[in-house]
């Protein structure tokens, strides 16, 4: 009975931590060509050799960026109820008999934690890798996708949850923690990969927490960290840049003013420069 429940847990471990952690971080360190390409970034793409245009983009980055939470929600498909080789009904089996009871609310706030840490870093001047207007229009825009993705997928499954609760497939907690790594990771991977490792392990121990907290199985977890990864994939994919390139309005005045009649009113007054960051 040992050798089984070392042998699976072991699976679900790596399956959880090492896939989305690890593959994540150590591919995506590898330092850009140029200060402004990104593996997410649709510019400045260069020309090949012989002059030829390039691919699509949906023709190799999307396709790499969609390999790590296919295998996720793949896998979390695969093991719905009593299905796969390690079903989550196996996987609530050995948390209820290792675990028993024990329940926390951390999974709650952890759900944020990389969230809190871009932030705090933000305020020491960690530089970024996108400017702040276009990091938080990342993030609403990736949030976005996130949340419509697993409401409208816990609807359309249906699957009630351990504790008998409904819509349990995906788990949003998770979807939300690993969307959260995943921009900590792009934001900060030039920096340092420990930054990316650091999120992933708080979003991986998000997905622990809700199956030890008997509000989701091993599905939900997968299935819900596989979308919030590619949530944010998608998100950096699709990003114009609007902001960051062009400049920006500094140096910005109001005053009180008057206008012929004595009418009242205001005047506006700014200058541009080139934003730095890039």
């Amino acid at each position: 009975m040992s050798s089984r429940i070392t042998f699976r847990t072991v699976v679900t471990a790596f399956v959880l931590l090492g896939v989305p952690g690890g593959l994540q971080a150590q591919a995506g360190y590898k330092a850009p060509s140029a200060p402004t390409d990104s593996l997410f970034r649709q510019e400045n793409i260069p020309q090949s050799e012989e002059g030829k245009a390039p691919k699509p983009f949906f023709q190799r980055k999307l396709v790499r960026a969609s390999i790590v939470p296919a295998v996720l929600i793949g896998f979390g498909v695969s093991t719905i109820q009593g299905s796969g080789m390690y079903s989550s009904f196996e996987a609530r089996e050995e948390i209820e008999e290792h675990l028993g009871g024990w329940r926390t609310q951390a999974d709650n706030f952890l759900q944020f934690a990389p969230y809190a840490g871009l932030a705090i870093l933000s305020t020491f001047n960690i530089q970024l890798h996108d400017d702040r207007v276009n990091t938080l229009l990342l993030i609403a825009k990736s949030e976005a996708i996130m949340l419509a993705s697993v409401h409208i997928t816990k609807r359309l499954t249906n699957i009630d949850r351990p504790n008998g609760q409904a819509y349990a497939f995906p788990s949003g907690h998770t979807a939300q923690a690993f969307l959260a790594a995943s921009i900590v990771h792009t934001e900060l991977r030039d920096k340092s990969p420990w930054y990316g490792i650091g999120a992933y392990t708080v979003a991986t121990s998000v997905g622990v927490l809700r199956m030890i907290n008997n509000k989701h199985w091993e599905a939900d977890v997968l299935a819900g960290a596989g979308i919030g990864i590619f949530s944010a994939h998608l998100t950096y994919l699709t990003h114009s840049y609007r902001w960051g390139r062009k400049p920006l309005l500094v140096g910005l005045n109001v005053a009180p003013a008057y206008f012929g009649g004595g009418t009242p009113g205001l005047t506006l007054s700014w200058r541009p420069v080139a934003d730095r960051h890039y």
